[in-house]
């Protein structure tokens, strides 16, 4: 922040092109100085804006209500951000890279979003996932869903602007919890997470609108549909040309067929997701212990739960050196089967094949353990090796270089 803040007051002390640059992009985005006067009045006011004086709450903020030193801060860094961003998706253009971006499926409810579209949100709930296998007692998310009928009377202008400003810079947009588009799990307020009711949302309007502003864009499209997705909306990704998910530990199968689901063509595949225990922790079993002492598992849960994870990782094995991934004459590491997994991703006919770089050092603390806050320090955790130390790792580099491999063997075939 102080190196940001000297940058920002060098910049705004005398004329520049660059600052004509900067007046340009505020022209073209008329948000951003709203956004800006928003955030240095939240400063000022030191706390989130459900708690600000009246008029400040509902949106008419003066000159007089934020300094104007940090109105010009946030100001700058944000065109920084697009700036970086621009710079990065124009570089991958010109190394032939995929620029590959997260479109989040909400915003807190003390951000600038929800006051500035006071109308839209449901302060009231909160958005979520019910019960499954994983989140036994079900999720909540902590953030405002949006109201769908109040989208529709608007046009859908809010979705239409939070799609754009993600695909000006990215080349292939995920969508988390592409569900979203035809439902919503709403907690209200002082309900328990499996307390929850789905309300339903215009999906045809909303995959129509994405079609058009993703083909405006030239940016291909991927739908996270894990978890409890209803057949309509598998259905209408399809219809749309929106690709899916493959998640290697979700497509397991222990104790009948082949241990792991072929992979779909259209698919993005992976080993598992951020929001998945990496894979020496779920190869050990370790996430099992975690899910006990966090309440959603109890513990006879977690006895069946050990039992059929010892059964996953012999029928995993077993499948692998059927597949000639592994050698049958050898025991086998943690980071072995992962190399195996990997491999098998790789060599299928899967459109794009994503790597965890923690996951080639066998990291076994998570990222990100949804449906807790306080408990859990959420994406705040260093990673335990800088690149510098992991490029050099000889597992990393065998696994990427088999991914490599096979990858462009794909590629030859086609």
């Amino acid at each position: 922040r102080q190196v940001l803040e000297a940058l920002s007051a060098a910049f705004f002390a005398g004329p520049s092109g660059r600052r004509e640059a900067l007046i340009r992009h505020c022209r073209e985005n008329p948000e951003l100085e709203r956004f800006a006067r928003f955030r240095a009045t939240g400063e000022r006011q030191g706390g989130p804006w459900p708690d600000w004086p009246e008029p400040l709450r509902r949106g008419t903020l003066s000159p007089g209500d934020f300094d104007e030193a940090v109105y010009r801060y946030h100001l700058y860094t944000q065109w920084q951000v697009d700036e970086q961003l621009r710079s990065m998706s124009d570089r991958a253009d010109r190394l032939g890279m995929f620029w590959y971006l997260d479109f989040p499926l909400g915003v807190s409810a003390s951000g600038y979003d929800a006051w500035r579209e006071q109308d839209l949100f449901v302060r009231e709930a909160s958005a979520g996932a019910p019960p499954d296998a994983f989140f036994t007692k079900g999720q909540n998310w902590c953030f405002p869903p949006l109201n769908p009928r109040a989208l529709r009377r608007q046009g859908y202008r809010y979705f239409i602007r939070a799609l754009q400003t993600h695909l000006r810079h990215a080349r292939v947009l995920r969508l988390d919890h592409v569900m979203g588009l035809f439902r919503f799990y709403w907690i209200p307020d002082g309900m328990a997470s499996d307390d929850g009711v789905y309300v339903r949302y215009p999906m045809e309007e909303l995959f129509a609108i994405l079609s058009l502003e993703s083909h405006r864009f030239g940016v291909r499209v991927v739908g996270e549909n894990l978890g409890t997705v209803p057949a309509p909306v598998d259905e209408a990704m399809e219809r749309h040309g929106v690709g899916g998910m493959y998640v290697l530990q979700y497509e397991t199968n222990p104790d009948k067929g082949p241990a792991l689901r072929p992979v779909p063509a259209a698919a993005v595949a992976s080993v598992n997701t951020h929001d998945m225990p990496p894979f020496a922790a779920y190869w050990k079993g370790l996430d099992v212990a975690d899910r006990v002492d966090l309440g959603l598992l109890a513990p006879d849960e977690a006895v069946a739960e050990d039992a059929r994870r010892g059964r996953l990782r012999n029928a995993l094995i077993a499948f692998f050196e059927r597949e000639r991934l592994l050698d049958p004459s050898r025991d086998h590491q943690d980071l072995d089967v992962l190399e195996a997994c990997q491999a098998y991703l790789a060599r299928s006919p899967a459109d794009v094949v994503l790597v965890n770089l923690e996951d080639l050092w066998g990291e076994t603390e998570p990222q990100n353990v949804p449906g807790t806050y306080h408990e859990r320090p959420n994406w705040r955790r260093k990673a335990r090796y800088s690149f510098e130390v992991f490029r050099d790792m000889p597992a990393a580099r065998r696994i990427l270089a088999t991914v490599d491999r096979l990858r462009r063997q794909g590629l030859v075939a086609e």
